[in-house]
């Protein structure tokens, strides 16, 4: 991990500063929600000292400054993910909405009977759930692609899945499992079949570059809470003829061009799909996180988690032994950061707890993935997930708390 300053990065996030029981803090849950350096918590703090104000309203001095660091974080997003076109991207409130914005749009307005939905056992519940909403509405056929027992997807049926198929919509990055997906290759066959693509960004852009042009998908949604950024703002990109298309998800204020007693036009680009008072201070911490990732380097911020996650598959399996199973591929490249865990005869909530003991902080649960779970045979997993802030010290703490955990449960 030569040339990543791990202890130079944690002294920015303030609360790593603290203790717990006597431990230092081992934060290992930034697959649900990363933590926040104090530059995106002082660049929304600055916004509300000196430009708060509603945006895209007002034409005074403050009220334009406002808009205009709203629309600079739009911009900081667009280049970020490798899009040409800041106007095809859609603030939302989280990656859920955003999937329910495609759904809710795109969707009611392509599918209906006969039609068909791809999905993925992988999926997290946000990009399961919205389809089934609107199939039980508009009576499409839902089609799941399998995993293999190594954590991969079986892509060896997908061309029979696909045919007839409006939608395929799947992970870039298995919240459980943390197996990477062949993003371009599914798209790819995808296009050649005339299918839609959406792809459930979540745990890929905080970790890994993104170029959604590479990536070939029509949607990409993600959350600005796993990438430094606050919660309260997700991000839809979407091509833009397939926007401009799309009808509008909600009706309100700054969505609209005209407004008569006989009915509505929309406004056009990403004001359609914003309606109300937007995220703005959260949109002004999400470009400062952008900003912090961009100032580490995605390709250093990716070969620093490869190399941790490397360190912790060897070290979890030495130091724990038989009893520890880690779910998904044993390759460090061929995944992210997640660890998905199960401790024979150890509930994983009952791990949670112990580890919390020694200031370890994992997720234990289903995490919003019940059909993976199945597809498994557990009822759930202690998640452990590495981020920016993680270093080898930390799989050291993991491993000896998990070793505590065992020893505690075999009394």
């Amino acid at each position: 991990m030569a040339g990543f300053d791990v202890a130079k990065i944690r002294r920015d996030f303030p609360i790593l500063a603290q203790q717990q029981n006597g431990h230092r803090l081992v934060f290992l849950d930034s697959a649900a929600s990363a933590q926040h350096p104090r530059q995106v918590l002082e660049a929304m703090d600055h916004l509300y000292e000196t430009s708060y104000a509603n945006v895209h309203r007002g034409v005074y001095q403050v009220a334009e400054r406002a808009t205009n660091e709203y629309e600079s974080a739009r911009s900081k997003v667009a280049a970020f993910i490798g899009a040409s076109d800041a106007a095809e991207v859609i603030f939302t409130k989280n990656a859920t909405e955003a999937i329910n914005l495609v759904a809710g749009s795109w969707g009611r307005a392509n599918l209906g009977p006969g039609d068909a939905v791809v999905l993925t056992i992988m999926e997290h519940h946000a990009n399961i759930v919205p389809w089934q909403m609107l199939a039980t509405e508009k009576g499409f056929e839902i089609r799941w692609i399998p995993v293999t027992d190594d954590g991969f997807l079986d892509l060896s049926d997908l061309d029979r899945l696909l045919d007839g198929a409006k939608l395929l919509a799947f992970t870039a990055m298995s919240n459980v499992l943390g197996t990477i997906t062949p993003v371009a290759e599914i798209t790819a066959a995808a296009r050649a079949k005339g299918v839609t693509t959406l792809v459930d960004a979540c745990q890929w852009v905080p970790h890994l570059p993104t170029d959604v042009v590479a990536m070939g998908a029509d949607f990409i949604a993600f959350s600005a809470h796993k990438m430094l950024g606050p919660s309260g703002i997700g991000v839809l990109w979407g091509r833009r003829e397939l926007l401009d298309a799309m009808p509008p998800f909600l009706g309100g204020g700054g969505m609209i061009l005209n407004v008569t007693t006989e009915g509505f036009t929309p406004e056009a680009g990403p004001a359609k799909f914003e309606a109300g008072t937007p995220p703005i201070a959260e949109a002004v911490g999400l470009g400062a996180a952008i900003d912090y990732l961009q100032e580490l380097g995605m390709d250093a911020v990716r070969r620093h988690e490869v190399e941790l996650t490397a360190y912790a598959l060897r070290t979890l399996t030495e130091k724990v032994g038989p009893d520890l199973i880690i779910h998904g591929p044993s390759e460090p490249a061929a995944r992210g950061g997640v660890l998905s865990l199960t401790l024979e005869g150890v509930h994983a909530h009952d791990i949670s707890q112990v580890l919390d003991e020694d200031a370890v902080c994992i997720r234990p649960g289903h995490h919003c993935a019940k059909p993976l779970m199945k597809f498994l045979g557990v009822q759930a997993t202690a998640r452990a997930s590495f981020y920016i802030y993680n270093d080898t010290d930390d799989v050291d703490a993991l491993a000896d708390a998990l070793c505590h955990a065992r020893d505690f449960f075999a009394l």
